[in-house]
């Protein structure tokens, strides 16, 4: 059991020694019978490891197949056939080709659940079984996340023989990179926020998260009617929308990402200078991985999250889960602060005196389209 903070290379902490086990093992892997399995929760995390993987051992003789739902199981059927020695999967496409006898998971020496936490809560949970009761007894499994709640350690450990836990940081603690504000705003006033936030010269690339898909086309729209291009992942998307989606992000040709948590787990992009958290997420371990998404590799960035009225109770279970507080974003407090929450220092003047244009410190809004 893997435990670090998000960005800190734990794909390459399970691939690397992965690939180096398989490697030593005589003979190639037969076809339908992979060798190794690793298990995603999200079409766009299994792409992101099979990609890794394919890096990583570009000068071994091994090979690997993705495989999950929303395009056609053809290739992937074909790709199975020829023998590949690593599989990465979702878990409702792999039951398909199980069932359909595409696939056997009898030859599998080494099991890998990457953000487990996930993968094992209640709805993927009894899918992980039935793939997990497949797969030998003798195995090496290892189970990877940011973040590892009791009650899901209780459920991994089901899986595990003696387990070992290796935490490289403490759980659930935010990458320390991150700049973590917050904007206390009404309902009605947060889209006005947001555009607000984007429109900062400092935010050059950022991923802005929603609770819901209709949610998360709505602000698209609204922020592209304000001259903000922006692009959407959430599941209601097709893989090519999606993956085209991504793949501008990454190109930069679109420097806004809408996003349902679909993109909160494991989706590495580099350079994303902000995260906007328009609605709080249910679950305060989520926030953990929406903000992982900046501050990688040893970068800087920074988190943003508007929180309404009846958001406060989600933001006091993050504040508690992080054991910290989050302060008010300085540049909202003017226009976007809720009334119960007072600004820090003097009212600023106004007139045709002597102080009467002076402006805030601190960056002023682009008016330019990103």
């Amino acid at each position: 059991m893997g435990i670090a903070q998000t960005g800190t290379g734990k794909t390459a902490a399970f691939v690397l020694p992965m690939l180096q086990t398989l490697s030593a093992l005589p003979g190639r892997a037969a076809p339908g019978r992979p060798r190794a399995l690793i298990l995603a929760p999200t079409r766009e995390l299994a792409a992101q490891i099979a990609e890794n993987l394919r890096d990583y051992g570009r000068f071994l003789k091994l090979r690997s197949a993705v495989i999950f739902g929303g395009v056609s199981a053809r290739p992937q059927e074909a790709a199975l056939r020829g023998g590949v020695d690593i599989v990465v999967a979702t878990p409702g496409r792999l039951l398909d080709l199980m069932g359909t006898g595409a696939l056997h998971l009898s030859e599998v020496v080494w099991a890998v659940l990457d953000e487990a936490d996930q993968m094992l809560d209640l709805g993927f949970f009894p899918s992980i079984r039935r793939i997990m009761a497949k797969v030998p007894r003798q195995r090496r499994t290892a189970l990877f996340s940011a973040t590892m709640p009791a009650p899901i350690r209780a459920l991994a450990e089901e899986f595990l023989c003696d387990p070992q836990e290796v935490r490289v940081t403490p759980v659930a603690r935010p990458a320390d990179l991150v700049t973590q504000t917050v904007i206390r705003v009404s309902t009605a006033e947060k889209q006005a926020a947001l555009t607000k936030v984007l429109q900062d010269p400092a935010v050059s690339s950022a991923i802005v998260f929603t609770r819901t898909k209709h949610g998360a086309d709505r602000v698209a729209r609204r922020l592209t009617q304000a001259g903000l291009a922006a692009g959407v992942i959430h599941g209601n998307r097709s893989q090519s929308q999606r993956e085209r989606t991504l793949r501008d992000f990454k190109s930069g040709t679109v420097a806004i990402l809408v996003a349902t948590d679909i993109a909160a787990r494991g989706i590495d992009v580099e350079g994303v200078s902000h995260v906007v958290n328009y609605e709080l997420p249910n679950v305060p371990e989520t926030y953990v991985h929406r903000i992982g998404r900046t501050a990688r590799a040893g970068a800087s960035g920074a988190a943003i999250s508007l929180c309404d009225d009846e958001e406060r109770p989600l933001l006091r279970d993050i504040e508690r889960l992080i054991k910290r507080s989050l302060f008010d974003w300085p540049e909202a407090a003017a226009t976007t602060a809720s009334p119960q929450k007072k600004r820090q220092g003097p009212p600023a003047k106004t007139g045709n005196g002597k102080n009467g244009n002076r402006r805030r410190r601190g960056p002023q809004p682009a008016r330019h389209a990103a």
